[in-house]
């Protein structure tokens, strides 16, 4: 009998999380019957001791909020890619016993926008300044050549991109929310605000556009996406994040070189479809 290997998605709130249908569809078509992947609601104050009790059956996590950065200290080691926005999603268990982090969603954006036609522009905006908007900002670093203006809130928020443009080597410019429809003038705008947010702004898109990126999946479209599909212009989704992300944990957990992104999209539109 082949050895069970067992991954699971961590966070809270977790029912939502699409993670166990993306990666059981790759087991599935992979023919991986030893491996299953379940899905844990895991605060920051329990994660220690979550981490702590699970055996050597266990070949990976995923991470979701509230956890990406709670889950460092418990890392023996963590990528370049995850130390530069300090946020892990991945966690593969080695042979050794180590455990290493990763940052999937970084890489997962480029190869999103990549898989539209997406691969260099000469300037961006953001729209937010979250968890998610650092992740887009050192996606940006690999592929914009000129600036990023990121539209938030408030001051503070506008400081704290501001520094993680200097942290990712990206030249940030910030703006108020209260200007966020100039963004739409930019070549790719990235959208990583909480759903509803950017629901006003659907009215205000202009007649031509380059490239939306809303990190959202459900409810789906969002009003603004819609919006920019109507003008005819291209439109990159959360699924497609969530996809991509999924796709490089998969390799990195199972170790076999090219995880079935068509399977696994397919399995995602199906389980939105069905909510």
């Amino acid at each position: 009998m082949s050895k069970q290997h067992r991954a699971a998605v961590l966070g809270s709130p977790i029912a939502h999380s699409l993670s166990p249908v993306l990666h059981r569809a790759a087991y599935a078509e992979l023919g991986l019957d030893a491996w299953s992947y379940d899905r844990f609601e895991v605060g920051e104050a329990a994660l220690p001791g979550f981490v702590a009790e699970l055996d050597a059956t266990w070949a990976g996590l995923s991470l979701t909020m509230p956890l990406k950065r709670a889950i460092i200290p418990l890392l023996d080691e963590i990528s370049d890619t995850a130390a530069s926005v300090e946020a892990v999603n991945t966690v593969v268990f080695r042979e050794d016993g180590r455990l290493v982090g990763d940052n999937t969603d970084i890489p997962g954006m480029i190869a999103a926008l990549r898989e539209r036609g997406v691969e260099k522009v000469e300037s961006a905006a953001i729209l937010g300044a979250g968890a998610t908007a650092s992740s887009a900002l050192a996606a940006l670093a690999r592929i914009c050549a000129g600036p990023v203006t990121a539209y938030v809130r408030s001051e503070a928020r506008a400081e704290e991109m501001r520094g993680w443009g200097e942290r990712l080597g990206v030249d940030v410019r910030t703006a108020g929310w209260d200007d966020a429809a100039e963004a739409f003038a930019s070549p790719l705008v990235i959208a990583t605000t909480p759903a509803g947010t950017t629901n006003a702004l659907a009215s205000a898109v202009p007649d031509a556009v380059g490239t939306l990126f809303d990190v959202l999946y459900d409810p789906w479209p969002t009003a603004l996406a819609a919006a920019w599909s109507d003008r005819g212009g291209k439109v990159v989704g959360g699924l497609d994040l969530l996809v991509h992300q999924a796709v490089l944990q998969v390799e990195q957990m199972t170790g076999v070189p090219r995880a079935p992104l068509t399977a696994m999209r397919a399995a995602g539109e199906r389980a939105l479809a069905a909510r």
